[in-house]
């Protein structure tokens, strides 16, 4: 069963909500607060997460025809498509089922047992590092360990690994991704080839940045230890079991990559190993466990208190009437630096379609330019635009309630700026007399997410939030979010490139080309 096929422009819900948007598109924020109950109706509390959405250029009213959106799109029965294993991605004639990497209600006893095998892999292997039964050629323990792969083999587990860096067991994480060799070489001359592991990860093993590099570091391997230590040293993720066989690679560490995963939603499974090492098991199954409760909140709450689906809601409402064509990802923790460029790959590689799912040119506004960066270095940078600038950049700010090191103090001191600016964009401020430079109109929106603490847990289920937004958006706005055809164009004619090809190049991608071979 596919998803429905429906414009969502051809709706009455959409008419109405064009209609409404012209007659309160100027209202100040400030005004829809003089609305009965507005705190309790745009705010949501979920184990530890609170939602405010308050601070939105959104009436009641509006609201309330957003969800109707919901309802005329199909939205509910579509989820249960996602969740149930249909083949939803029609292009590639494939289901999307990543969010059962993380579920502990698999009902197809195959399905069950893939998962669970490949669980047991990652977590036997994470163990026996962290414990030290797993050593280096030489006997000493793993101290390092590093992540060969691009995309969405790279962007996901670089961002874990950093964002729970106070949970490590010891093992360092690295991560090798573009195929710029200098980068490469200055992080192997750091390696100690006794005491690193390395994680080839590529579903194909043909990726060429992956394999590249790969080659090179197998070479810098063999030249400081011996061509034998390569089964004690290699991990594979990859479904290609002769190519790591060739490689030196034992099958026992090759892992495979289940076709029904995209890449930028695999952190969850087998690409999630170098995770599991940092870690440790114990850590990576509470992120799973908090991944799979915002499933479930998901799944089974109303639209009007659903997270996931209220924060896409938002974004279609901005993008597509506002014609915002950006959104700002802001944590208040430093650990969350990279963040906001996961969400972007998540988000952009999913949502920037222009082909609806009839195959049909779309008229209406896709997917948003996701972009960001933690608080307060942000304030310091590009909030000066988002302040007083002529553009409306809807942001999601992110705090935390409890600072991890017990430092109330600064962490305080932090979470005062986190309110400082949601309240500042809201209002901003008019100078009276000459200083109209001082002027700030605010009327600026924002999301705010406080969540308890920043855990395990707690992280899987931010991860799975935006996951489940993003699915919301495409699902309503009847595209493909599962596919990625403009990165195959790409990926395709850089191999013609390499092979001399130029038959197909334009002539100023031929002089280029010349230039850069003087």
């Amino acid at each position: 069963m596919a998803l429905s096929k429906i414009d969502p422009t051809s709706l009455s819900s959409w008419a109405s909500l064009d209609k409404k948007f012209k007659a309160e598109c100027d209202n100040h924020i400030s005004s829809f607060f003089e609305e009965s109950d507005r705190l309790e109706k745009f705010t949501i509390s979920w184990k530890d997460f609170y939602l405010d959405f308050s601070k939105n250029r959104l009436s009641s009213s509006s609201f309330k025809l957003l969800i109707d959106l919901c309802g005329e799109t199909d939205l509910k029965n579509n989820i249960e498509k996602y969740f149930n294993g249909s083949v939803i991605n029609e292009t590639e004639k494939r289901a999307v089922l990543h969010t059962s990497l993380r579920s502990s209600e698999i009902k197809n006893p195959n399905l069950k047992k893939e998962i669970n095998d490949t669980l047991d892999k990652i977590i036997s292997i994470s163990d026996e590092i962290n414990n030290g039964n797993k050593l280096g050629y030489t006997g000493k323990k793993i101290t390092d360990v590093v992540n060969i792969g691009i995309g969405g083999s790279h962007l996901g587990p670089e961002m874990i690994t950093e964002a729970l860096s106070y949970y490590s067991h010891g093992v360092n994480p690295h991560f090798v991704s573009n195929i710029d060799p200098d980068f490469t070489s200055k992080l192997l001359e750091k390696l100690d080839p006794e005491t690193t592991i390395f994680i080839i990860v590529s579903k194909t093993f043909t990726t060429i940045e992956t394999l590249e590099n790969a080659k090179k570091i197998r070479k810098w391997f063999i030249d400081k230890a011996n061509v034998e230590s390569i089964k004690d040293h290699f991990i594979a993720v990859s479904n290609n079991t002769e190519a790591p066989k060739e490689f030196g690679i034992l099958s026992n560490n090759v892992l495979s990559i289940p076709e029904w995963v995209g890449g930028r939603f695999s952190l969850w499974g087998s690409v999630g190993l170098i995770i599991s090492i940092v870690i440790g098991s114990k850590n990576f199954k509470e992120f799973l466990k908090g991944a799979e409760s915002m499933d479930l909140h998901f799944r089974n709450s109303p639209f009007e208190k659903n997270i996931p689906v209220i924060l896409a809601l938002i974004s279609i409402w901005y993008n597509n009437f506002f014609k915002c064509e950006t959104e700002a990802v802001l944590p208040y923790n430093q650990f969350l630096g990279k963040l906001p460029d996961y969400l972007q790959q998540a988000s952009m590689e999913s949502n920037g379609k222009s082909i609806d799912r009839s195959g049909n040119k779309i008229t209406y506004e896709t997917g948003s330019i996701i972009w960001g960066s933690t608080g307060t270095n942000a304030q310091h940078a590009f909030f000066q635009l988002m302040h007083q600038g002529t553009k409306i950049i809807p942001s999601d700010f992110i705090a935390f309630k409890k600072s991890l090191y017990g430092d109330k103090a600064q962490h305080d001191i932090l979470t005062s700026n986190f309110l400082a600016q949601t309240n500042a964009l809201m209002m901003g401020k008019i100078s009276s007399g000459s200083e109209n430079h001082k002027n700030i109109d605010g009327n600026k929106p924002s999301n705010s997410i406080v969540i308890n603490k920043l855990s395990p847990s707690n992280l899987g289920a931010l991860i799975s939030m935006y996951e489940n937004k993003i699915f919301t958006i495409g699902s309503i706005l009847n595209i493909y979010s599962y596919d990625q055809w403009g990165v195959e164009l790409g990926k395709s004619i850089a191999k013609d490139i390499i092979k001399g090809k130029q038959d197909n190049l334009d002539q100023s991608t031929i002089k280029i080309s010349e230039i850069l071979k003087k």
